[in-house]
């Protein structure tokens, strides 16, 4: 039986957003993905920027003609899309990871239309007439909230005055949430997490198993801890991160290594008769969803590579966190790790969270045909030690 540490939390935690906001934009996650509409609070320049928000990916006629309602004529819709969205649209962007286009003709816009121009997968021969801006710290925090949803990161949104705000809110029953809130979801969702289940798990290749599951206070998806053995807790622990991917681990897809790498890290533990921790982390795609993943592959099929087609989808190259692994280890004990991974990058994001790793032990699996470009690009962009 594993029991909860009491090792002291985190740094950093007296800037975690409060438990209700937590929960407030974990329901917003919840209303992207349904297409409705939510209410984000931010500040320009000084001045409060509010916008009412609706996500492009499940955008329908009936919720964007809601958006054009609560604009009431005063401002035109805005569909906030990636910058590199935006080039292969012809236009010429700065630096800046994400703009907003303003259409000049009303009639020229309507759902579908939104949907196929946020799409990365679609070609469009002509965009409408209008104008390109820049987006406001809400529109920023808006696109953080679709990646939460695992959505595409593309938002439509309308301005809202601060007097408009709280009637709106409450006329048509809309959540209202806080940039910064928002952007401090992750850590906060990953700083509340907390044991809730455990079961023996004899596995093929480790039978002395047990899982354990970890919860966010929000209610969000489940972490799992996979102790093989009894693990001692006065000397380093061998593990290994693992992120969820159901096309490698569960139907064995040869896209990639995970498979392997995951049941190669349960043998290896097991056969080093010390025991170890395989943390299975629920962050698919290197943190961008099961859905955006399978978009990923598309746009590989068409010449990407693995990190390009994320960029073109409007992710960063990797979205995962590591502070949920951190906080599993530090309940269960351990502070002290020996690290399975090629993935330097797991190295500082574990240190980050005050876990010390005191070695990175090599984890390796050879290609199979169709994963050398996968594994190169790795190697080559990522900086993967193989």
């Amino acid at each position: 039986m594993m029991t909860q540490s009491s090792v002291a939390p985190a740094q950093n935690d007296s800037n975690l957003i409060p438990a209700t906001d937590l929960v407030t934009v974990s329901r917003a996650v919840a209303d992207l993905r349904r297409g409705e509409i939510v209410l984000v609070q931010g500040h320009q320049d000084g001045e409060a920027h509010n916008v009412a928000v609706i996500a492009a990916e499940p955008l329908s006629q009936l919720g964007f003609d809601r958006l054009c309602d609560i604009a009431n004529g005063n401002a035109a819709p805005a569909i906030v899309i990636p910058r590199v969205r935006a080039k292969s649209l012809g236009q010429a962007c700065k630096d800046d990871p994400f703009i907003a286009f303003v259409s000049a003709d009303r009639t020229a816009i309507n759902a579908d239309r939104l949907g196929e121009i946020a799409n990365p997968l679609l070609d469009l021969e002509k965009l409408p007439t209008g104008d390109w801006r820049p987006v406001s710290m809400a529109e920023s925090a808006a696109i953080r909230l679709a990646k939460l949803a695992r959505l595409l990161p593309a938002v439509v949104t309308v301005r809202v005055g601060a007097d408009q705000l709280e009637n709106l809110a409450r006329a048509q029953n809309l959540l209202v949430l806080q940039s910064d809130s928002i952007n401090g979801y992750e850590n906060a969702s990953a700083a509340s997490l907390r044991q809730v289940s455990e079961a023996r798990v004899p596995l093929e290749d480790a039978e002395n198993a047990t899982v354990i599951a970890f919860r966010p206070e929000d209610g969000g998806q489940e972490h799992l801890a996979i102790v093989i053995d009894e693990p001692a807790k006065d000397k380093p622990v061998l593990i290994r991160l693992h992120s969820e991917c159901f096309t490698g681990d569960l139907i064995g897809s040869l896209r990639c290594d995970c498979g392997p790498q995951l049941r190669g890290a349960i043998s290896e533990i097991s056969r080093s008769g010390q025991g170890g921790i395989v943390l299975y982390l629920r962050q698919e795609g290197r943190g961008i969803g099961l859905v955006n993943k399978l978009r990923a592959y598309a746009l590989q099929d068409r010449g990407f590579d693995t990190l390009d087609a994320n960029e073109e989808l409007g992710f960063d190259a990797d979205e995962r966190v590591y502070r949920p692994a951190a906080e599993m280890l530090r309940q269960m004990g351990f502070e002290t790790v020996r690290l399975l991974t090629n993935n330097p990058e797991k190295l500082t994001g574990l240190e980050s969270w005050g876990i010390q790793v005191s070695e990175r032990v090599p984890h390796k699996f050879p290609s199979n045909g169709h994963n050398e470009f996968y594994l190169q690009t790795k190697k080559d962009r990522a900086g993967h030690l193989f």
